[in-house]
């Protein structure tokens, strides 16, 4: 039985420190973007190509404002992801507000009626700066690339994922993770 829903930004909190930081013209330090690195929700995203090291050389080329090169296609993403939140700041915070205050209770009740038989307890609700995949579900974890959070630009309360509200967007992807 479903008893609770968790809702994880530690990731994006951090994140939204160094976007702001930088957009301010501050550097921040190398401990702090290693930090991020090493967040355990972080490893959603790490593959052979794509790691720790290189979530540290974006970041670190961002916040001294140096010219990024890679060859790793993943790391230019990232790098190009990481610029645009630092270039619209009142856009970023778009993104993040509704997060902050997202009530994942009528999600619960629902989903908990689909699945007595649940052999979850609990569902967490991960955002991280993501990569190319919109999602992931991993045991009990649905994992969502924050870039793909698009705020309606003229419905304040208006949040999708693709072409599906927030909310429905999460029930959907939660009755996956259930296997519903």
């Amino acid at each position: 039985m479903i008893s609770r829903i968790r809702t994880k930004l530690d990731v994006i909190e951090a994140m939204l420190f160094f976007w702001q930081s930088t957009s301010e013209g501050e550097k921040v330090g190398e401990a702090y973007i290693n930090n991020i690195a090493d967040f355990p929700e972080m490893n959603f995203l790490y593959d052979e190509e794509f790691h720790s090291e290189s979530v540290r050389k974006v970041l670190s080329a961002i916040s001294n404002r140096e010219i990024f090169k890679s060859d790793n296609k993943k790391e230019r993403k990232f790098w190009n992801n990481n610029m645009w939140m630092t270039e619209d700041l009142e856009y970023t915070n778009m993104m993040i507000t509704p997060l902050k205050t997202l009530n994942l209770d009528s999600v619960k009740e629902r989903i908990a009626n689909k699945a007595n038989d649940s052999k979850f307890e609990e569902l967490e609700v991960i955002f991280i700066p993501g990569l190319n995949d919109e999602y992931t579900v991993k045991d009990n974890k649905l994992i969502i690339n924050f870039f793909r959070v698009k705020p309606d630009l003229y419905e304040d309360d208006k949040v999708t994922i693709g072409d599906t509200l927030l909310i429905d967007y999460i029930e959907e992807k939660l009755l996956e993770v259930i296997g519903k």
